[in-house]
């Protein structure tokens, strides 16, 4: 395990208003997975395909990513706080373009591009930050905060389905951009107040981490095919939901419940990386997707659909989780930011390859069935790469 590079441990105090001002921040932001929520009342609004609002999902992740690579770059030359309060304003101001969206070229705009590219530079921020502040747990620490996306989805979700009814998509994704707003305020006045660096403090870098290319071509590889099935399920899951004959009631629980799953898992993969060896938990976490895949495909209808999208987002959950503690623990502390966002480009890609293809799939047949046996393959190629990491490095 590389060694600690951020030098003393800071006080507590500093140490909770950082983990605060992740919690703040990653919840509003972490609604990009109740996207499922708004596909219906989109579809009417704008008269969009379901392929054309998968495309603006993945699109949103895409942008995710690249705030997430380009963040890193910014370290050096804007303060924390500056940067986290402006990507906070970019994320706030591309949701209300998208509240008032006439059609697909501006939700692209506020939803994809603005909204995803703050939101990426924002959470890279505030993992790089935190990370450097850790000096013990940061498997379980790391599991937690990429577990606020989820969680925020799950809050969110219900949330909106009901902002929806009671007052229509637009006020409702406007209200979201108010929270965003005030989100970024609260947090980066906490993160003046713990005084987050962004880079180790001169003398506590230590040594230069190992390459470890191999090591981490396969881990991308795990990720990649992970996420493609689970955020399938967490950007359609009301969605395949009804196509398995659930009600819009179902539907709207069910995807309360798979994020809370996605959110729950996400922490334990952090906790099982802290105690197991990585190979161990990454191909427990594809196993769990692929008995879920079979499941679905031998026995469909609504309430094991469920239960069988459920599992696919926990092995996701798992994945990320014990994804995210392994760059700690092969890197360290100070690569977190620089790995977290390559290591974040199977996620965009997987945002745009399996949940655009099955919007595509679903218009064309009607059916997610296609669409769950590629997911099982993946599953499966995933458990054998995962089983052929190395349990130790030198």
């Amino acid at each position: 395990m590389p060694a600690r590079e951020s030098g003393p441990a800071p006080p507590a105090r500093q140490v909770l208003a950082a983990m605060a001002a992740v919690v703040v921040m990653n919840l509003p932001l972490g609604t990009v997975y109740a996207y499922s929520v708004f596909i219906r009342p989109l579809e009417a609004a704008l008269g969009l395909s379901r392929a054309s609002l998968s495309f603006v999902f993945g699109l949103t992740i895409l942008c995710f990513t690249l705030g997430m690579n380009g963040g890193p770059l910014l370290y050096r030359h804007v303060a924390a706080p500056w940067l986290l309060a402006g990507a906070g304003a970019v994320s706030a101001a591309g949701m209300a373009v998208a509240a008032e969206a006439a059609g697909l070229g501006q939700l692209v705009l506020g939803y994809g591009l603005l909204f995803g590219l703050g939101g990426g530079v924002a959470y890279v921020v505030l993992l790089q930050g935190m990370n450097l502040m850790l000096t013990q747990r940061r498997g379980l620490a790391n599991g937690f905060m990429v577990s606020l996306y989820p969680l925020g989805a799950m809050i969110g979700a219900p949330v909106f389905g009901w902002a929806i009814g009671q007052w229509g998509l637009r006020a409702t994704l406007g209200g979201l951009a108010a929270v965003l707003a005030l989100a970024t305020v609260l947090a980066a006045l906490l993160v003046a107040a713990a005084g987050m660096r962004l880079v180790a403090q001169a003398g506590m870098a230590g040594p230069k981490p190992p390459r470890r290319l191999g090591i981490f071509l396969r881990l991308w590889m795990i990720f990649f095919l992970a996420a493609a099935a689970g955020l399938t399920v967490l950007g359609q899951a009301a969605g395949m939901v009804e196509a398995y004959g659930g009600t819009t009631a179902l539907a709207l629980s069910a995807t309360t419940a798979i994020t809370g799953c996605v959110a729950g898992a996400r922490i334990g993969g952090g906790w099982l990386a802290d105690r197991f060896a990585a190979p161990r938990v990454l191909a427990a976490a594809h196993a769990l997707a692929l008995l879920a895949d079979a499941l679905l495909l031998l026995f469909p209808g609504p309430l094991l659909a469920v239960a069988a999208l459920a599992m696919i987002g926990m092995g996701y959950g798992l994945v990320s989780g014990s994804s995210a503690a392994a760059i700690g623990i092969y890197w360290g502390a100070a690569q977190y930011g620089r790995l977290a966002g390559r290591l974040y480009a199977a996620w965009c890609l997987a945002a745009v390859t399996l949940p655009v293809v099955a919007g595509r799939l679903y218009d064309l047949s009607g059916s997610y069935a296609a669409v769950v046996l590629i997911a099982a393959a993946g599953n499966l190629l995933g458990l054998l790469v995962a089983a052929s990491l190395p349990r130790r490095v030198g």
